[in-house]
């Protein structure tokens, strides 16, 4: 058979191809860029492990433990400490732990108790008549009361999409919050009976997953699924053309300056919404894939900061703290990544992963570096009580780094599965179509090696 063509080499299009290699598929690999794994970025220097992107993954299904067991990495899997089940929240200038307990909640000083009571009325409020879709804002003031949305949900906005809660749409931004409500009539009793669903899949919630990473950072993951696919990866080959065939697609692409040509039996498209715009689909269908470049994203800088542990006066036991908006802070929250996972930086010293932009300030992201250190370290040092400079510094600037499931979403997914349904071989996948969580595009290989050996197979194309 004639082999797959997988456009982009971020998570999703790695670990599609890998699994498709598995499955004895041949598979061609066209990436743009000079390096493998988009986002996902990890750099060791002076003794410090910095992440760009992503800086962990959550063991939500018993596939990614079997794909990390095909890739010989269960012997580089490094667990979070426990210290990482403590999270923290800013709230006039503190930093306050967030409560993981109903007891712990009713103590909190993080909530009035005019907030705790709206939480437990909770149960008793009726479900939404999908009068209109309706923002994360909306939905949290309805179900939660506004305390809530200001201090803990637009935080977590900010801290997974760098988004605003007042544009993101709940029904695509949070879909499991969306049908929890609808499914359940309240988001306490999905907790609830929503376990014993997820048991019999065989997942586990976001919220009980352990955390995990690799000993050098997730670019372990990346880099070793390259390796396997080594001879099959085409890096700096920008695609510009996929093209319907009478038996399969043809995708063109650039090799230097020189236009190249080769045919394939389907082609996965896991190439960035604003780098998949550009790209003319010849089939007679007359479908484009330029509306995807009106896909909002927010810019976000990534600042890595290295501190002596003495000069730290925050005990820093906790995953990390976001911040919300109200609290008019430069960074939108920052990751105790040596508290997380060990080996993260030098002994007696810290390392602190911080983010700034998004939606919120977007202004603030593609400042030159100096200014980001600075930036940061004066909200850090003011949150943490840091009593010294860093000893430390990196920063990664992303452009468009998470794309906004803003209300009126549902136009871009349509459009998608339109293609896909009008274009028999042509697949399309990436954070723009399954959300930004690095686990749910890492699980995404699976389906879309499934449907794509079922499609060649039932095509003619593959042995059965």
């Amino acid at each position: 058979m004639k082999s797959i063509a997988v456009i982009g080499s971020g998570i999703t299009g790695l670990s599609s191809a890998f699994l498709l290699k598995q499955k004895k598929c041949p598979v061609e690999i066209y990436e743009a860029a000079g390096r493998v794994g988009g986002v996902i970025r990890s750099v060791r220097k002076e003794g410090y492990l910095a992440e760009f992107g992503p800086n962990t993954l959550l063991n939500t299904s018993k596939k990614i433990e079997h794909l990390i067991q095909m890739a010989n990495l269960a012997g580089h899997v490094t667990f979070a400490e426990d210290v990482g089940q403590t999270r923290f929240l800013v709230r006039g200038g503190r930093v306050i732990a967030m409560p993981s307990t109903a007891f712990g909640f009713l103590t909190s000083p993080l909530f009035s108790w005019f907030a705790k009571f709206n939480l437990f009325m909770e149960p008793f409020r009726p479900r939404w008549k999908n009068k209109y879709e309706e923002t994360v804002a909306h939905f949290v003031r309805r179900r939660f009361g506004n305390e809530f949305l200001t201090y803990a949900i637009d935080a977590l906005v900010a801290g997974i999409f760098a988004g605003n809660p007042e544009r993101l749409s709940v029904i695509h931004g949070f879909p499991k919050l969306y049908s929890s409500e609808q499914k359940y009539g309240s988001l306490i009793r999905a907790q609830f009976l929503g376990a014993r669903d997820r048991k019999k899949r065989g997942e586990t919630s976001k919220q009980e997953a352990k955390v995990f990473s690799f000993d050098e950072g997730l670019q372990v993951l990346t880099d070793s699924m390259a390796a396997n696919l080594d001879n099959m990866l085409h890096l700096n080959n920008p695609v510009q053309k996929i093209t319907r065939t009478p038996t399969g697609w043809k995708v063109g692409y650039l090799d230097g300056n020189i236009m190249m040509e080769r045919e394939h039996s389907a082609v996965l498209l896991c190439a960035s919404a604003h780098t998949a715009q550009y790209i003319t689909l010849d089939t007679p269908e007359k479908v484009s894939l330029a509306p995807l470049g009106q896909i909002s994203y927010a810019p976000v800088a990534s600042v890595a900061l290295g501190y002596r542990r003495s000069a730290v006066g925050h005990p820093l036991k906790g995953f990390g703290m976001l911040v919300p908006g109200v609290e008019r802070l430069n960074i939108l929250g920052t990751l105790f990544s040596s508290s997380l996972f060990k080996n993260r930086a030098p002994e007696g010293h810290v390392i602190l992963s911080s983010y700034i932009g998004g939606m919120r300030q977007p202004e603030l992201a593609g400042l030159p570096e100096d200014k980001l250190y600075e930036l940061v370290h004066h909200d850090l040092a003011n949150l943490l009580n840091i009593t010294e400079q860093p000893t430390f510094k990196i920063a990664h600037y992303f452009p468009r780094a998470i794309p906004q499931y803003d209300v009126g979403y549902g136009f871009y997914k349509d459009h998608i599965a339109k293609i896909q349904e009008r274009c028999p071989g042509l697949f399309i996948g990436g954070n723009y179509t399954r959300g930004p969580a690095l686990s749910d595009n890492l699980l995404s290989g699976f389906d879309f090696a499934d449907r794509i050996e079922k499609h060649v197979k039932e095509a003619g194309l593959m042995d059965v």
